[in-house]
């Protein structure tokens, strides 16, 4: 097995509150310097950054998966990864037909821009896209898993928009693949917590919304090779392989 380097919570200048210097070259840099070998983009409910940040980062050996930070409708962030881009283009259709029609406010919440490898602005989300979903977080779930893609609920440990803040308990019949943990939280205060399912898994991810903070925080994947299977396998710890936070 080999050890590689995974922060699968990065946010770029689409999230209106992601830095405007989160543009994907500036992606793309942020993760060599942090020697990374794997980055997920997920920015709040929308996939429209992905596809130019995975063709650049490619080029320069860093794997890309294409995802989402959802925010449900009980206001709980959740991560959810897909290994294709017909599986993404497919979630993205969920995520606009769930997606309030609520105008942002640049003004309030930022900016949220698509932009090209050369930060040209390719366009302009004017739907605000920090607000919650009229989608639960088990429906959610449920259309993530329905097209083969990773469901993660985002920072647990946070006293806001982390399922433990918001609901007080992991609902029975919701089937994530791993619990993750901000920087802060300590895994000893987690590994036995009963609002948690029995043996969960947990990733820690970085959560950047700046160029510097990309890769601050990690996961080790231990696995054959980089893929998609891989990682799904190693957060089964299938065959011996492993996540290591």
């Amino acid at each position: 097995m080999r050890k590689f380097r995974a922060d699968l919570h990065v946010h770029s200048v689409l999230s209106p509150c992601g830095s405007l210097e989160m543009s994907p070259g500036n992606i793309v840099q942020s993760a060599l310097n942090a020697k990374l070998d794997i980055i997920a983009i997920t920015d709040h409910n929308s996939t429209k950054q992905v596809s130019i940040v995975k063709s650049m980062a490619e080029d320069r050996g860093i794997f890309v998966i294409g995802g989402v930070e959802v925010n449900t409708a009980e206001e709980v962030h959740c991560l959810a990864l897909f290994e294709t881009d017909e599986q993404l283009v497919d979630f993205q259709d969920y995520l606009d037909q769930h997606l309030p029609p609520i105008k942002n406010d640049t003004q309030k919440f930022g900016y949220q821009v698509v932009v090209d490898e050369f930060e040209n602005i390719v366009e302009e989300e004017d739907r605000l896209l920090i607000i919650a979903l009229n989608a639960g977080i088990v429906d959610v779930e449920r259309k993530v898993h329905s097209l083969s893609g990773l469901f993660i609920p985002a920072h647990i440990d946070r006293p806001f928009n982390g399922i433990i803040s918001q609901l007080g308990f992991v609902p029975i019949n919701l089937k994530a693949d791993a619990f993750e943990l901000s920087r802060r939280a300590h895994l000893s205060d987690w590994e036995n917590n009963t609002k948690l399912p029995a043996d969960p898994v947990f990733i820690r991810n970085s959560d950047a919304h700046r160029p510097e903070d990309v890769g601050k925080q990690i996961s080790i994947f231990e696995m054959e090779e980089i893929s998609f299977s891989e990682i799904r396998k190693a957060l089964k710890s299938e065959g011996g392989r492993k996540v290591i936070v």
